[in-house]
């Protein structure tokens, strides 16, 4: 039988690429001249490099302008990246500042409207109707996840639990006995409601459950594959972030071959994170957005620090928007041991790949005098630690020799039983570098 396409709004979702190039172009020229007129920031940016609205005539006139980073709306705080006045503001969201001051965003009432609808947009992509039930495990409040997931779900017509995230058991009972058939949240989220249902007894075929929607942390295509083995239900990935909406911002089809962007509302680069020039399609970069639609908090060619590639070709769905492959990391996240560049879900794809490990490490980075080391602590099944120490020994040689073979690094690994390790209700927190610390 063969995958079923859905669209929230298929002449815009499949839109020729002159008349959707034609489109960006008179919407950035719009947001440009909308973000100089009322933001003190862009237009002190632009004045300093001696740029105009006016010099926008082809999207590639973008390339020479400056960037936006995190940094810029923690200058700005709370509300001086705004550009309108407060009265027109009905939401404020922020980040979790867990690292500096939380950067902070604001939508007027055009905005929200626009969010449901690139929500609705990913949830129709995976085949949710009216007719499912929705669990949303995504927490609720100033993180943009929860409620920009539960009004585009409503905007679909589906009928919405906003169950929160945490109190796991009950998150099962209510999946069980509300018959709940789509579940939101992070994937880490995903395999440790799985794991909690195989304690508690409750197999997959006792539920409802037919999809899973997940984001808000990078995650492999091996993970995928355990979630929807465990889960019995199609997994599908979407991507966003607070300064630019929120989820919404590319999504997966049924097709799996990428995240399609909404490239009528936002307009996507790759640059090398070192030298700053743009790449072509289909290189691994550094990923930047420009809004082309939002009113409140207009944001022009915003660094958001994910490492990905764009693929031009369309998708099998019929959607013709440029789609991204899943994040490999972000560049800011990458650990640099010994001169390499490695990022963690390069790990965590080799794990996944091995039988008897289960989908929970923690990474340590540490420095030994001047060389700089990297621990790998990896939950392995129950039935390890029953063998004789030589096929324990096995298997941790060749966890080493497959992360080594990845990454270049050679690892010290060490295997620890299940449930050691700290599960996560939002977005997980796997690396530990104490090189910071020193």
């Amino acid at each position: 039988m063969g995958k079923i396409v859905m669209f929230r709004d298929q002449e815009q979702e499949c839109m020729g690429r002159s008349d959707l190039d034609q489109l960006q172009l008179e919407r950035l020229i719009s947001t440009v001249n909308h973000a100089y007129r009322n933001v003190d920031f862009y237009r002190e940016s632009l004045d300093a490099h001696g740029l105009k609205p006016s010099m926008i005539r082809s999207l590639d006139d973008l390339a020479q302008f400056p960037f936006t980073t995190k940094d810029d709306f923690r200058d700005n705080y709370p509300y001086g990246m705004f550009a309108v006045p407060m009265r027109d503001i009905v939401r404020i969201h922020s980040s979790s500042g867990t690292t500096g001051k939380p950067t902070v965003v604001g939508y007027t009432r055009n905005d929200l409207d626009t969010w449901s609808e690139l929500v609705a947009r990913l949830l129709s992509a995976s085949g949710v109707t009216a007719d499912d039930v929705i669990q949303i495990a995504f927490g609720y409040g100033l993180f943009t996840g929860g409620f920009g997931l539960h009004y585009g779900a409503e905007k679909v017509g589906a009928s919405v639990i906003p169950m929160s995230s945490g109190n796991t058991q009950k998150q099962i009972m209510i999946m069980r006995d509300y018959r709940s058939t789509a579940l939101i949240c992070t994937p880490s989220y995903a395999m440790y409601l799985a794991e909690a249902m195989e304690h508690m007894g409750i197999k997959p075929e006792e539920l409802y459950l037919k999809t899973g929607l997940f984001g808000a942390e990078p995650w492999t295509h091996e993970m995928r594959q355990q979630i929807e083995r465990r889960l019995h239900i199609q997994a599908t990935d979407n991507y966003g972030l607070s300064e630019v909406m929120g989820p919404g911002v590319a999504y997966e089809c049924l097709e799996k071959q990428g995240m399609h962007f909404s490239e009528d509302h936002f307009l996507v680069e790759i640059i090398d994170p070192v030298t700053l020039q743009r790449l072509p399609y289909g290189e691994l970069g550094e990923l930047v957005i420009t809004t082309l639609t939002k009113e409140a908090l207009p944001v022009i060619r915003y660094r958001t620090r994910d490492m990905t590639r764009l693929l031009a070709e369309p998708c099998p769905c019929g959607r013709t928007h440029v789609r991204m492959e899943k994040p490999t990391g972000r560049s800011d996240d990458m650990l640099i041991i010994r001169g390499v560049n490695v990022f963690p879900s390069q790990i965590e794809e080799v794990l996944c790949k091995i039988e008897q490990c289960e989908p929970h490490y923690k990474l340590i980075v540490d420095r030994k005098g001047s060389l700089d080391v990297l621990e790998v602590l990896v939950e392995v099944n129950q039935q390890i630690f029953f063998d004789e120490m030589k096929k324990q020994n096995a298997l941790i040689q060749r966890i080493a020799a497959e992360i080594r073979n990845v990454t270049g690094i050679s690892p010290d690994v060490k295997i620890v039983e299940k449930k050691t390790l700290e599960r996560f209700e939002g977005k997980s927190s796997r690396v530990l570098d104490r090189r910071l610390r020193s």
